[in-house]
């Protein structure tokens, strides 16, 4: 793992000298003047100039030329320089003699750069020499990279190596040959992987089952770390709930210590110059370790200025009665409303409840779908069709149809005509709630014997077949509870609502949701300040 130099093939090179002449280039003496070792200690010596704010200018420079079609091809974003330093600042400190830092889809080096200028300047780090493996497959942004690691080892025992190869195809056969990494530092790419793809097969070679780019960097950086090697990666949130990253979750957790979660409570300010709109965590893994208290730390930006930390036990980031592995991300100290009832620790297989999607998928069944209701058809529903607990059925601008024609080719997709409580399974940013529950009422439908749910829907039901009206109410209410809310957004960093995550949420018992549902019944209007008073009063 020690490496003398930078490898770049001669193809490299030309790529390297072909970079557009208004991007900045490295002026090695100029950067790593500062750079040294004592010569008394041979220790690095205090470096006052480093190069992760030059690599961030480069960043800031290369970006913006870069096609988002070729970045959405690579699934690629930069790191920023403050998010990037507090990545490095996560490690623990280590007494390690070497180190040998993974930094896999690493662009312009901003992570590696990072990492080494915290040794250079001696915090807490007494390595005597660094190993870098850099994977990088851009040309462009590989040349840049090989340039920043020339510039430290020009002054620090730096060894490093370039990859311009795959990194899920490297790492797959380098899983076979043995643990090689202390440390590791990512900002994998973010893109989802064909479950017919050549990375879906190779993944599942070495025992990886995942969906997206980004988990698979992960887990594979995660097979190559030695016992105690420690891991930062930042990463979309989408991991930590649903069930398409449930393999995922379990091979992390069997395999590492989750030590860190780091929430930016902004969509959009952590890669702001990437135009990034999905939350983002950046978590430290511990291989092989033993699951203790986890830090859990936010800020609402990258500027990092009003950063809060915390521990908290990890029984309260992953629920141990929990299957599907939820990784929750409190945000205080204090339990919130929903798990300080006692009365709120039922799921809807307890309760003998049921819950699907939406089971129309319009594009499959266009031939069928109506403009409007007519002889021979059922009403179908969409999110539109909702507004707060009430239906609004036919409505005009309803991008497919109000109907469905009812025949062989569609019963199988309709519901009978009944109670039903539906919740959307995408909100959009500008909603004060994440889950929106509404109320199916059958006498708004009038001799219609069959619904039609659209896809983008959530259906609460019993066996498929309707509620009773006072339980599709009380569920409507508990779910339209700010405590609900709250509670979701732990686990829940998109707005996407999946049906597992409604499946394995906590719920009060059925009496207590048709009592709930008997009173919202009684009442004229509900506000949200009345819905939240009386159930946190009926979950006591």
């Amino acid at each position: 793992m020690d490496f003398e130099k930078s490898s770049t093939s001669p193809s490299e090179q030309t790529v390297n000298s072909s970079r557009c002449v208004d991007q900045p280039e490295y002026d090695g003496r100029s950067h790593t003047i500062a750079l040294g070792f004592s010569e008394s200690s041979g220790k690095p010596a205090q470096m006052p100039i480093q190069l992760l704010d030059h690599a961030d200018s480069v960043r800031r420079a290369v970006a913006p030329g870069i096609a988002l079609k070729h970045k959405s091809a690579l699934g690629q974003f930069m790191t920023p320089a403050p998010v990037a330093r507090f990545m490095a600042s996560l490690f623990p400190p280590s007494s390690l003699q070497r180190c040998t830092l993974l930094d896999a889809g690493a662009g312009v080096g901003a992570l590696t750069c990072a990492f080494l200028d915290r040794w250079a300047i001696r915090d807490g780090f007494s390595f005597d020499r660094v190993g870098v493996e850099a994977y990088e497959i851009d040309p462009i942004l590989r040349g840049y990279l090989e340039d920043a690691l020339a510039s430290y080892a020009e002054r620090l025992p730096v060894g490093s190596q370039v990859f311009s190869e795959d990194f899920i195809e490297a790492a797959a056969l380098q899983s076979f040959a043995g643990l090689r990494y202390t440390h590791a530092i990512l900002n994998p790419p973010y893109k989802k992987i064909n479950s017919l793809s050549q990375h879906r097969l190779i993944l599942r070679q070495v025992g990886i089952e995942t969906v997206n780019l980004y988990s698979a960097f992960v887990a594979l950086a995660l097979s190559l770390m030695k016992p105690g090697g420690q891991l930062v990666a930042i990463i979309p949130r989408s991991f930590c709930n649903g069930p398409y990253y449930r393999p995922f979750r379990e091979y992390v957790l069997h395999r590492a210590a989750l030590r860190h979660l780091h929430l930016f409570d902004s969509r959009t300010k952590a890669f702001k110059d990437d135009d990034v709109l999905q939350e983002n965590v950046i978590m430290r893994l511990e291989c092989g370790g033993v699951q203790g208290t986890v830090t859990v730390s936010n800020s609402t930006d990258d500027s990092l200025s009003d950063l809060v930390t915390h521990e908290q036990p990890f029984d309260r980031i992953v629920f141990p009665d929990d299957s599907e592995k939820f990784i929750h991300v409190p945000t205080s100290l204090g339990r919130n409303a929903l798990e300080l009832c006692e009365g709120v620790r039922f799921t809807l297989p307890d309760l003998a409840l049921g819950i699907s999607t939406g089971p129309v998928v319009d594009f499959r069944l266009r031939e069928h779908i109506q403009e409007q209701p007519g002889k021979g058809t059922v009403p179908l529903l969409y999110p539109g069709h909702f507004s707060g607990y009430t239906t609004q059925w036919p409505k005009d601008g309803i991008k497919r149809g109000n109907a469905i024609n009812l025949n062989s080719d569609t019963r199988k997709w309709l519901y009978p005509n009944g109670f039903y409580t539906v919740v959307r399974r995408f909100s959009s940013k500008e909603e004060t709630r994440r889950v929106v529950a509404s109320v199916v009422r059958p006498d708004t439908f009038p001799g219609a014997p069959m619904l039609g749910f659209e896809n983008h829907l959530n259906v609460f039901h019993e066996d498929k077949h309707g509620l009773s009206e006072a339980l599709a109410y009380g569920l409507a209410v508990f779910l339209n509870t700010a405590a609900v809310d709250d509670n979701f957004r732990r686990f829940n960093g998109h707005t996407q609502v999946n049906a597992t995550d409604l499946r394995f949420m906590k719920y009060p018992d059925r009496e207590t949701l048709i009592a709930l549902g008997a009173w919202a019944r009684s009442q004229a209007t509900l506000t949200q300040a009345m819905t939240d008073y009386q159930t946190k009063k009926l979950t006591k």
